[in-house]
């Protein structure tokens, strides 16, 4: 039986790894302790405790990668995580009075990345099961 390529699905998803180390890094020391972007004001605790868990998401995804199949939850847990940070975003960007568009590239980077996934996984022959359940088959 000849099992589909998850070829783009594993380049889509370091790729997000890269981006996520990129957001970890900006929060970190340049959002966080740099205070270069101050719009909206943050406190440096909370930049750098937010870029954290980009680096968090990133080695999740970098190393996910490796083993796709096996790791495939991973892909449905960013899934949500990037779905939610995207409809958060718009919300503020559409809704709220101020709100900085500063922020309207990762609004963009971020969903093409979460559709890209989903296309990817599906295409691939990965299920809907497969990406938000974890698989319980002993190792």
């Amino acid at each position: 039986m000849k099992t589909k390529s998850l070829k783009p699905l594993v380049i889509t998803f370091a790729i997000g790894g890269i981006w996520d180390t990129v957001a970890g890094f900006l929060y970190i020391f340049v959002i966080g302790t740099g205070r270069s972007i101050d719009n909206p004001p943050m406190d440096p605790f909370y930049a750098i405790f937010l870029g954290s868990f980009f680096l968090c998401f990133a080695y999740l995804q970098i190393l996910s990668s490796f083993n796709i199949r096996r790791y495939a939850f991973n892909v449905g847990c960013l899934i949500f995580g990037r779905l939610f940070y995207v409809i958060v975003l718009f919300y503020f960007m559409l809704f709220v009075n101020g709100f900085p568009t500063t922020f309207w590239f990762t609004r963009v980077i971020d969903g093409v990345l979460t559709i890209l996934y989903i296309v990817f996984a599906l295409k691939g022959g990965l299920g809907l099961r497969d990406i938000f359940l974890p698989n319980t088959q002993k190792l």
